[in-house]
């Protein structure tokens, strides 16, 4: 069982045990949560750099923000931890370039909930991982199962530029938009992924659902669908039932559910959405963290009408095993692919369910 899975040794067991100095690259949410998990194992950290462009004469954290240029000229060795995410090639090609110059690990952080992916925390959920793995339907998403894995435990970059896929190839090969669809939207943001799926659709659709929210996104998303026939959006979260939900909102994508937040929104699930009026046939779920809800919300959906899925794997610890077997659970005929697309750390990486 877990074969598959090759790294024992996680990140922070290397970092640990280093004894050359360790630089955190970037400043930030990531950067701030990866310096507590050094604090609470130990881990020393000797500077912080940023890109050119982000330097200006910044302290983080009681450091000055140097240029990686001025730390090379002035430590002969030394190693780099990633502290934020790249989903741009000019991004990625840099820190690959980084990566071959210098020891650089990119540590595996929730973006949602606490604990570490740690070989160890694969073993205690061995059979759940074992059981999707044995579950996918093709041997390339059995690769980037086993890599993603194997990047979360070591932070080894080179495990996500192995398996990277680009969207055309994922709808092209795997989602296949025709030109009839209900397409719903979970976590729709500004339109973005309307617009994708409508350039591999000629423009064409029977219905577009679109949940969204954050007020100012909505606002965004709104002012993409003016004036499109059949498309209803709703200022609203994604969940299991219709209720309401604490909400804070961030900036761009960021925002989320939260109990912290004396904010409330108004929260859909899709089957109560559609009202059985409708059924979708491709949903796609991005909802920070909370995708099992919305799954479950769109439970009666999945069962009896099996649409294509897109759903976020990396919010959550747990996301990786929990929500394929969950949609597998609700309807067993889904053949599951998992993809990658570009981006460090391993976001981007989805689940497809079609059949």
């Amino acid at each position: 069982m877990l074969s598959f899975i090759t790294e024992k040794q996680s990140c922070w067991e290397r970092l640990k045990a280093e004894e050359r100095p360790i630089f955190i690259y970037g400043m930030g949410d990531g950067a701030l949560k990866i310096m507590n998990v050094f604090r609470s194992k130990g881990i020393v950290v000797s500077g912080i750099f940023a890109s050119d462009d982000f330097v200006r004469g910044h302290s983080f954290e009681g450091f000055r923000v140097h240029k990686l240029s001025e730390i090379e000229e002035s430590v002969d060795d030394f190693v780099v931890v990633l502290a934020f995410a790249a989903g741009y090639q000019e991004i990625v090609d840099k820190i690959h370039e980084i990566a071959q110059k210098h020891t650089l690990y990119v540590p595996d952080v929730p973006v949602v909930g606490n604990g570490l992916f740690t070989y160890e925390y694969c073993v205690e959920h061995a059979e759940q991982i074992q059981k999707v793995f044995d579950s996918l339907a093709d041997d390339y998403s059995r690769k980037v199962y086993a890599n993603i894995i194997n990047f979360k435990i070591s932070g080894k970059i080179e495990y996500l530029s192995e398996v990277t896929t680009t969207k055309a190839e994922i709808y092209k090969k795997i989602i296949k938009p025709g030109l009839n669809e209900v397409y719903v939207d979970l976590g729709a943001y500004n339109g973005d992924t309307i617009k994708e799926i409508l350039e591999f659709t000629h423009g064409k659709y029977a219905a577009i659902y679109a949940l969204e929210p954050d007020k100012k996104n909505y606002k965004k998303l709104t002012k993409f669908i003016d004036g499109m026939p059949n498309v209803y959006a709703h200022n609203a979260a994604a969940w299991c039932i219709d209720t309401e939900l604490p909400f804070a909102a961030k900036a761009g994508r960021q925002s989320a559910i939260s109990a912290a937040s004396d904010n409330m929104i108004t929260a859909r699930s899709v089957d109560s959405v559609l009202g059985g009026k409708r059924y979708a046939t491709i949903i796609k779920m991005d909802v920070e963290g909370f995708e099992r809800e919305a799954i479950w919300g769109s439970a009666i959906n999945i069962a009896h009408n099996t649409p294509k899925m897109m759903v976020s794997l990396y919010h959550r610890n747990e996301d990786i095993f929990e929500l394929p077997l969950l949609i597998k659970k609700l309807n067993p005929a889904y053949k599951l692919y998992i993809r990658h697309q570009l981006y460090i750390p391993a976001w981007e990486t989805n689940l497809y369910a079609t059949v």
